[in-house]
């Protein structure tokens, strides 16, 4: 839980470790080789959450609740920008709804943060929400995670979540999702699959995307190429960077 490189936030905090791979976007997923790495340095936070599996490490499906770090945020007094459980998914079956509703409250007690909370697991974060009866929060944004066309059906999910901004990483982008309806969808983030075993990203998927954004009105962010080698590859489409955000006039 600290200061991030990833492009489209400040800082991360995991209340919640571990995760299970339900998709073909988790196929790679780097928080698994993170957890493994971590797992390997000692940390007991991420003490069997992952096994080796056909050369690579994976979620064992094991999820950890870490209560200590609910109250990080508290302790951070300047204004940032938090993507909540980069190293899990809040929403996974096995996070307790009363669980969740602890993180919820962290957020409603630092209002000079704003909480960037991403799933692939949109359904159960509106049954979640309607159950704990969570308000929506102004600095609270609500994301769902879509790699292809497949699961499309989760924007779907994410638009019926009360929520003051509702966002969507196209990350790994691993097919075209033209057909994707961004109606209601403030923010999109796009990206390529990284490390090891990436999966390419074709360049006129991102260029769908971008006309879906602007047909819709929703902000832009390419956030890289991907690739085996990220920074080589680069961030900048059409001969420059996307860094829009969503408008917080909404």
């Amino acid at each position: 839980m600290a200061d991030t490189s990833i492009e489209w936030t400040d800082s991360t905090w995991n209340p919640v470790a571990g995760c299970t791979v339900i998709t073909a976007g988790c196929t790679n997923c780097y928080a698994m080789r993170m957890a493994a790495r971590l797992d390997a340095m000692g940390v007991k936070k991420y003490k069997g959450l992952t096994r080796k599996s056909g050369g690579r490490y994976v979620w064992t499906g094991r999820i950890r609740l870490d209560t200590d770090a609910l109250t990080v945020p508290l302790s951070w007094k300047k204004p940032r920008k938090i993507f909540v459980n980069s190293m899990s998914d809040l929403f996974h079956e096995d996070v307790p709804s009363h669980f969740v509703a602890r993180v919820w409250s962290v957020m409603s007690e630092t209002p000079r943060h704003t909480y960037q909370i991403l799933t692939k697991r949109p359904d159960r974060m509106r049954s979640v929400i309607k159950k704990e009866k969570l308000s929506t929060l102004s600095n609270v944004w609500l994301g769902a995670s879509v790699e292809s066309a497949a699961v499309l059906h989760r924007l779907n999910d994410l638009r019926k979540t009360p929520a003051t901004v509702r966002f969507v990483s196209f990350e790994p982008l691993l097919g075209s999702v033209a057909n994707a309806d961004l109606a209601e969808i403030h923010w999109a983030i796009v990206g390529g699959e990284s490390g090891p075993r990436a999966r390419p990203m074709e360049e006129k998927w991102v260029e769908e995307i971008q006309l879906l954004c602007e047909e819709a009105n929703t902000a832009f962010f390419f956030k890289q190429w991907g690739g085996r080698n990220k920074k080589a590859s680069g961030r900048r489409y059409q001969g420059r960077t996307w860094d829009a955000l969503p408008d917080l006039r909404i």
